[in-house]
């Protein structure tokens, strides 16, 4: 018997009657009877007697119907299961992320997972890119987000959005609109450093306007760049999700020519997404992109 057979078979005994097992299974009557007659052509033997008082079940099949019932609860227990699945429930999520992306975007992105997913539990650790890739290629992490730069064997990165490094200058300070890497460079620029994602892309973008790309100072981490400019030690660049964070305290400036980069979605490249890392990933993507929004409609 294949399962359409046991499915069949199981509403008739449950209801009786071919015109109740259709309507408990949603499918015509003549369905029931065809699909009926072809389980009983396949065993070779029949499962009901045809009375006036309607189907009674045959001596063959009082014995299979203990099995049958087992296979439907466990049938039931798998749909119960997927549904869990699809809602989240029981799932523990391990997730990584860029110190800067830790701060600005995760907070929200993991309230949002819990309200769509209530019984999902998170586990999130920030550090570096090397470390992230580490943990994802010993399993110790399921996905991480990081700022795109060239990655290990055994990683996939998949870019979420593309976004902005902007300036942040003192309230007090006049500034253009946008303003360049030359004026920002005038003004005591913290750098970040060289080997940073973020680092390289604006050491390049000095390096090609002939800027220097020398400095008292040369920070890792880029709320500390927003801090310091806080604090009066000069104007800083960071990226936009960052920046997002001290705007009511800080001036927020795009930069021209414009600095871009990728956030990605790290994960190890041979094993899929399973569905909750995959609802998890859609609302980052929602996250992210409130994120540019709110940045590209500043004066």
């Amino acid at each position: 018997m294949n399962l359409r057979h046991i499915e069949i078979f199981h509403a008739i005994m449950r209801s009786g009657s071919i015109s109740s097992a259709s309507r408990r299974l949603n499918v015509s009557q003549p369905n029931v009877t065809r699909v009926l007659a072809h389980a009983e052509q396949q065993l070779g033997f029949a499962l009901f007697e045809r009375r006036s008082q309607g189907l009674i079940p045959t001596p063959e099949a009082l014995r299979l119907w203990p099995e049958i019932e087992q296979v439907m609860q466990q049938l039931d227990t798998i749909d119960e299961l997927t549904r869990r699945l699809r809602r989240g429930d029981g799932q523990h999520l391990r997730i990584g992320a860029a110190h800067a992306l830790g701060q600005a975007v995760m907070p929200e992105a993991m309230i949002t997972a819990r309200v769509r997913m209530p019984k999902l539990t998170l586990e999130l650790v920030t550090s570096h890119f090397a470390t992230l890739c580490d943990d994802l290629l010993n399993y110790r992490m399921d996905v991480a987000l990081a700022f795109a730069q060239q990655v290990p064997d055994g990683i996939r990165q998949d870019v979420l959005c593309r976004a902005a490094m902007v300036a942040l200058v003192p309230k007090g300070m006049a500034a253009p609109y946008p303003v360049s890497l030359a004026w920002l460079r005038e003004r005591d620029l913290l750098l970040m450093q060289r080997h940073d994602p973020l680092g390289t892309i604006l050491h390049h973008a000095l390096a090609d306007a002939g800027l220097s790309t020398l400095s008292d100072y040369q920070i890792k981490t880029y709320s500390v760049i927003a801090d310091m400019v806080l604090a009066g030690a000069g104007v800083g660049i960071v990226d936009a999700f960052t920046a997002a964070r001290y705007s009511e305290r800080l001036q927020v400036v795009p930069l021209v020519p414009a600095l871009t980069f990728d956030v990605v979605l790290l994960h190890p490249r041979h094993s899929p997404l399973s569905h909750t890392a995959q609802q998890f990933r859609d609302i980052l993507c929602q996250r992210l992109a409130s994120t540019e929004v709110t940045m590209l409609e500043q004066p």
